[in-house]
């Protein structure tokens, strides 16, 4: 993820760790698999024949995502080659993530993933090697014109800290409608620069011709203080103040305290791409998926029970969330903080399914 100080994955619980609750995160990647395919085969036809390929996955994480977009890149590659003729390359693969990502783990599972991967067209693929680099995506990770693919899926709408001037927003925790008007204007500030740095830094170690497809969670419309984006945050700020008035949280310390996240919109990404310069924007689209991963359309067998669906997406955000808040508060609220949100998600859910909007961003080198 990005901030380089506190957020971190929850990693040691294994009850709310990220390996444990990312299924909502193995659907959106395995919902962009069509645009993947799309673009590794855009890129393939530009700089085919090549002995290796190297992809960075920028916000790798740990648990069963990590290996899944290089799983699918390589078998994306592989199916191309054959119908072109070409030999398969080689592929350099990347995993990037902050310093206390889990990297061990990602690492112990490196066999499995060359065990599953071999399955598939046996020697009619290239190798696959992988690496592990720590580091905010925020900066400047690689050698210059080395990488041909950047992939990132749920870790751009993070921050590299939380924007200055906030101070105000008493009694919230992100944007609202309550919030004053200068906190949205700080956020947006603070993730215009954030991004613009991760482009320019992208650029300069990408190869002509190379591709990025980056997956954010955002919101639908411009207003920054939609439901599609300030629901789960207000729902938190709920039970943090509940906890105030059980005299188990300091106003002030509440009062104090703002996340390192912003969902942008379609219409932020497009100017500040344009703005930066250092790509073209080749596509951008939104889907939507339900806070709860289990509440899907494809799943025939779901029945909504909200306080089944309040603890799956309560299960989420906790893992995200966990670190940062011990880090502000103290340890022991947590348990009853996540009780109280719990309820209000579950109540919440009962009157009406929100979706998270993701957006969908293929670039490519100019």
């Amino acid at each position: 993820m990005a901030s380089a100080t506190v957020h971190c994955t929850n990693a040691n619980d294994k009850q709310i760790s990220y390996a444990n609750n990312s299924s909502l995160q193995k659907k959106v990647l395995l919902k962009t698999r069509p645009f993947l395919e799309d673009t590794i085969k855009n890129m393939l036809t530009k700089i085919l024949p090549v002995t290796c390929i190297k992809v960075a996955d920028s916000g790798c994480a740990s648990g069963p995502n990590a290996f899944l977009p290089a799983y699918e890149i390589m078998n994306t590659i592989t199916r191309i080659c054959q119908k072109s003729h070409h030999e398969s390359p080689e592929l350099q693969v990347f995993l990037n993530d902050l310093p206390h990502n889990d990297f061990n783990a990602v690492f112990r599972s490196v066999p499995a993933f060359n065990s599953r991967l071999s399955e598939y067209k046996g020697d009619l693929r290239g190798p696959c090697f992988i690496a592990g680099v720590p580091g905010s995506f925020y900066q400047r990770l690689f050698p210059s014109k080395s990488i041909h693919f950047v992939h990132s899926s749920y870790s751009l709408q993070w921050l590299s800290k939380v924007p200055k001037g906030v101070e105000n927003n008493k009694g919230n925790i992100y944007i609202s409608k309550l919030s004053p008007p200068n906190v949205a204007k700080a956020y947006l500030e603070q993730f215009q620069n954030d991004f613009s740095k991760f482009l320019r830094f992208r650029s300069e170690k990408m190869i002509s011709g190379g591709r990025m497809l980056l997956i954010l969670v955002g919101r639908s419309i411009i207003d920054p203080t939609s439901k599609d984006c300030c629901s789960l945050w207000d729902l938190l700020a709920k039970s943090l103040l509940d906890l105030v008035d059980k005299g188990l949280v300091d106003e002030s310390d509440l009062d104090s305290f703002n996340t390192s996240y912003y969902y942008p919109c379609k219409e932020e990404l497009r100017e500040i791409i344009e703005k930066e310069g250092s790509f073209v924007l080749d596509k951008i689209e939104t889907f939507k998926v339900n806070w709860d991963f289990e509440d899907d359309d494809c799943n025939k067998k779901f029945t909504f029970k909200k306080n089944k669906s309040g603890q799956n997406v309560t299960n989420c955000i906790k893992t995200i969330t966990k670190p940062t808040l011990i880090s502000h508060f103290r340890d022991i609220i947590i348990d009853e903080l996540f009780t109280k949100y719990a309820q209000h998600v579950s109540e919440h859910l009962s009157r009406e399914r929100t979706k998270h909007v993701s957006i969908v961003l293929v670039m490519s080198m100019k």
